[in-house]
């Protein structure tokens, strides 16, 4: 009896050893090698024409500013016809001085023309007669060099009345202060009643309206441009105004290292810029031609870009492998690759930040 248990029970054992057995060689058979990390589409690089721009900050500025100031001294303004922000014509009057006492100079520099031009008339018609009796002996050799001498000295007398009355009208034409050239009153400092100086600073006008905007750039930024380049600037809540480079600085600033670019910004003031606004600008270089990838495959780490490149695939897997790449320039949602990639190298389309240098991925049809 006790021999039949044993017998029993070895039985038992044998049974269980091998469908245990069978059960593991079952599920070694359907359980996948390596389980997929995830799962992914598969890009290729590809290549496009990019602009090739630079950036760069700076402020609006007049074109020229023309100051317009006094000319005249002793005078007092008596009339302002324009403030700040007007819109002016060149020879349009800005403001008036008193001319009572520069009417008056006037009036007596025209008598003292017509009393030496009378004096010059008989002292011609002397001078006449001295000329016509010099071979008679009506008149003494020394009577005829005083006529002479008197006709010339009259004759200095007349040009000096007339260069005295040409600037008393000067003076007089002075006493309207006129604007040199079309363009915007920028600033005022004309003073109704004051007693003007000769050379006092009356107003200033930014000429024929034009306003430019100064770029500060590196010199290795400057030596990428050109005068006639365009550049599209912005004023933050404000425009965006079309220039074009009008000239380069030839001396970058000793403190900075930086450089100046002119850019003429042609409707900046129907747009509603002023001179001194902060503006920032692109400079359009051209067009060329980039390897480029989708954003959507870069992973950002520790500071540096990355994307994850398929090794050989196995049925519907592969491993991934993590590479560094270098970026340049963006268009779109695309970025320019300068090293790292080639054209013929598959990636991994989205979902980089999943994802670690040697992990296995299940490629799926997009």
């Amino acid at each position: 009896m006790h021999k039949i248990k044993w017998i029993i029970y070895l039985m038992l054992m044998i049974s269980f050893d091998v469908s245990t057995a069978f059960c593991d060689e079952s599920s070694t058979v359907d359980q996948p090698l390596v389980r997929a990390a995830l799962s992914v589409t598969v890009i290729r690089p590809e290549t496009l024409d990019i602009v090739s721009s630079l950036t760069a900050n700076g402020s609006v500025a007049a074109w020229q500013e023309a100051i317009i100031g006094a000319e005249v001294s002793d005078l007092r303004l008596q009339e302002i016809r324009v403030d700040v922000g007007e819109t002016v014509r060149k020879g349009q009057v800005l403001a008036v001085f008193t001319d009572e006492s520069v009417l008056a100079d006037v009036a007596q520099n025209k008598a003292l023309l017509a009393e030496a031009e009378a004096n010059l008339s008989e002292a011609r018609l002397n001078a006449d007669r001295a000329r016509q009796a010099a071979g008679s002996s009506a008149f003494s050799a020394q009577q005829i060099t005083q006529y002479f001498t008197r006709e010339k000295t009259a004759a200095a007398r007349v040009a000096s009345a007339k260069a005295q009355l040409h600037s008393q009208l000067l003076r007089q034409k002075h006493t309207r202060v006129l604007a040199s050239d079309n363009g915007i009153i920028s600033s005022r400092t004309a003073t109704l009643g004051a007693v003007a100086t000769p050379g006092q600073e009356l107003f200033r006008l930014i000429r024929q309206q034009r306003l430019e905007w100064r770029a500060e750039m590196t010199a290795s930024e400057m030596a990428q441009l050109r005068p006639g380049l365009k550049v599209r600037v912005e004023v933050p809540n404000v425009a965006v105004v079309e220039g074009t480079v009008r000239f380069l600085a030839p001396t970058l600033d000793a403190q900075s290292r930086n450089g100046l670019v002119y850019v003429d910004l042609p409707d900046a003031t129907e747009k509603g810029l002023r001179s001194g606004m902060f503006a920032q600008g692109e400079f359009f270089l051209g067009t060329s031609v980039a390897l480029t990838i989708p954003q959507s495959a870069l992973s950002l780490r520790e500071g540096f870009s990355y994307v994850f490149r398929l090794g050989p695939q196995t049925g519907d897997q592969a491993s991934v492998t993590q590479v560094k790449v270098q970026l340049g320039r963006r268009t779109g949602d695309r970025f320019e690759v300068i090293a790292g990639l080639s054209l013929d190298d598959k990636l991994v389309a989205s979902g980089a930040a999943f994802l670690a240098d040697g992990d296995v991925v299940k490629v799926v049809q997009p």
